[in-house]
């Protein structure tokens, strides 16, 4: 886990043209996005435009009911978008939910200590993750789940997801939420 003192140490200049059409073609994509599926994979665009991954998934909770909901997934063969499983109360949890901060692993010894599917996670090409917790009226609803090679996120990586996918996760939990109450009632 990060907690960054200070980002402004690193001598790369970020590409702030590239930056605002990121966030120009999000702001266009989720303009007119039908479905929480298309929600999320404007979402993801634009996470691959902040950061790299090679696996990106959405968790939703349902804190009341103890349980987590996969609702987006780049590989849905390997990751599908089925079923739920039950909140474990575990140090991930405490980090994401408890302290509402961004779990952090770069190895894969670090994941099998809290993800059970590591070997999974490991066969995909992937032993770092941060997985951001989405809060929305003081509630965890998702987590947005990010994962890469070893040692992929640094301080400076995670203080740059933190802060360009945030408020947008935000809005894609909410804008999807309301899709999918539509749909059903």
């Amino acid at each position: 886990q990060y907690r960054v003192q200070s980002c402004c140490t690193s001598q790369v200049k970020p590409d702030w043209a590239e930056m605002d059409k990121s966030k120009s073609t999000f702001d266009r994509d989720i303009a007119v996005a039908s479905s929480s599926n298309a929600v999320w994979s404007t979402l993801e665009a634009l996470s691959l435009s902040i950061d790299d991954h090679k696996l990106f998934t959405v968790m939703t909770v349902d804190m009341a009911a103890g349980l987590a909901r996969r609702v987006y997934s780049s590989h849905p063969v390997e990751y599908p978008v089925t079923g739920t499983k039950p909140i474990r109360h575990d140090a991930w949890f405490e980090i994401v939910h408890g302290e509402r901060h961004s779990f952090v692993a770069n190895t894969i010894g670090d994941i099998a200590k809290v993800f059970a599917d590591f070997e999974l996670i490991q066969s995909l090409g992937c032993a770092s993750v941060i997985n951001l917790p989405v809060v929305l009226r003081n509630e965890l609803v998702a987590t947005i789940n990010l994962l890469h090679v070893a040692g992929h996120y640094s301080a400076m990586q995670v203080a740059k997801i933190e802060t360009e996918l945030s408020v947008p996760a935000k809005l894609c939990c909410a804008l999807a939420s309301l899709m999918d109450s539509h749909k059903d009632g």
